[in-house]
């Protein structure tokens, strides 16, 4: 399994003490030496500020770091000036999404609408100098009209510009097989990598899948509920099922794994090492 590219996410901590406990993180993960690691963006731009510090702490640590960028609900001079600080202060990889805006807040009018349009912008005012990693729906994103329209939305991000997909999370291998097919068959042959999420808490991932439109297959809910008391077992169980998911889509020729961390390194740190990675 080697070459094989993997990344690791975070979300950027709310306190100082917080952003120390995971550069610690980030130690840990180093020894599988990683592509990147790339630090999320909160909706509507609301972690902009402790983004920008995260991934500046990240680099610190000679770690190529990619901040998430997201257009909806900012301005395009915002953007501009976000994606020249970037360019200018060294960072050479952003994950470009369409991003949400806050709860209870409209649809901002007058402002970049889809992610086609941030990596276009990106291209526009920096050129070939950024990778761009866009984000990619094996089980169709939530608000698509059709997956046959969901796919074109991908090929078009790819078309402006960008370079690699990033899948939203799941545990059905055959989704993400079907997709490249699909994707195939438009011409589209970007690498995607899966994503990959370690399963730590039931209520947490029950809630959270439920919102982003990640399908969790009936006999894996059923497992977790009759375990779901039991931390200990619901570590283990998660472990070896995210491996031999991952063991799968490594065999389908997935170009490598992003893993959402949830900011800790024990769980993802298993599964890799269960995978000789």
């Amino acid at each position: 399994m080697t070459g094989k590219r993997i990344s690791f996410e975070f979300f950027p901590p709310k306190t100082a003490e917080g952003l120390d406990k995971l550069l610690g993180v980030q130690q840990k993960l180093l020894v599988k030496n990683p592509e990147f690691f790339s630090c999320t963006y909160g909706a509507g731009g609301s972690t902009r500020d402790n983004t920008i510090n995260t991934v500046n702490r990240l680099r610190a640590q000679h770690a190529d770091t990619a901040p998430h960028l997201s257009c909806i609900g900012q301005g395009r001079d915002e953007l501009v000036e976000l994606i020249n600080h970037y360019r200018d202060s060294g960072v050479t990889r952003i994950v470009a999404l369409r991003g949400d805006l806050p709860s209870g807040m409209g649809y901002a009018q007058g402002e970049l609408k889809y992610a086609d349009d941030l990596v276009a912008l990106i291209r526009e005012i920096s050129g070939d100098h950024f990778t761009l990693e866009v984000a990619a729906y094996p089980e169709m994103h939530p608000q698509a009209r059709s997956f046959d329209d969901d796919i074109e939305h991908f090929k078009r991000k790819i078309d402006a510009g960008a370079n690699h997909g990033i899948t939203q999370y799941f545990y059905n291998a055959d989704a993400y097989g079907f997709y490249l097919d699909a994707l195939q068959k438009k011409g589209c042959t970007a690498p995607v990598y899966p994503g990959i999420m370690p399963i730590l808490n039931v209520a947490n991932l029950l809630r959270f899948s439920s919102t982003c439109g990640a399908d969790i297959p009936r006999w894996l809910a059923s497992k977790l509920n009759d375990i779901k008391d039991d931390d200990a077992a619901v570590k283990a169980f998660g472990t070896e099922i995210v491996t031999r998911l991952c063991e799968r889509l490594l065999a389908m020729g997935a170009p490598g794994l992003h893993f959402y961390t949830m900011n800790q390194a024990g769980p993802t740190l298993k599964v890799l090492d269960n995978l000789g990675l």
